[in-house]
């Protein structure tokens, strides 16, 4: 299956490069353990341009974005917010998981356990992604 290319907006490079350099520790407890393709051969990237948006983790090959929220999150606007945000970026066809910055900080082997079996049960419906293949055959 080849991967969609969604197009994002130029101008929000530099913001997320910013954002990359002021990760939180939620963030970089995450990123720790995705990063260099830890998951399966998956290549994640942080702090992501997507459309007019900008995700915490976004993983081209699945489509895939991993949001971590923090307490703002918990507020009304801001959850509506991230509600239309959402449906805007699964209309291009983006799939999300969001999880807790706490949840994140106190049992970030729970959390990678279940971005797995999200990439599991992805490859079961879709199959391995022949770049992904390639990775795993280097070892």
């Amino acid at each position: 299956m080849k991967r969609a290319i969604i197009p994002y907006n130029e101008y929000l490079k530099p913001l997320a490069k910013k954002l990359r350099k002021r990760l939180t520790f939620s963030e970089v407890k995450l990123w720790n353990e995705i990063k260099h393709k830890k998951l399966l051969g998956y290549d994640f990237d942080r702090q992501r341009p997507i459309g007019p948006y900008i995700v915490d983790f976004f993983c081209k090959d699945l489509q895939l974005a991993v949001e971590v929220d923090g307490i703002t999150h918990e507020e009304s606007a801001v959850a509506e917010k991230d509600a239309v945000r959402q449906k805007e970026l699964e209309a291009l066809g983006v799939s999300f998981i969001r999880f807790d910055a706490m949840l994140v900080v106190n049992n970030v082997e729970a959390v990678v356990r279940e971005v797995v079996n999200w990439i599991e049960d992805y490859e079961q419906k879709y199959g391995i992604p022949e770049a992904v293949k390639r990775r795993r055959e280097k070892g």
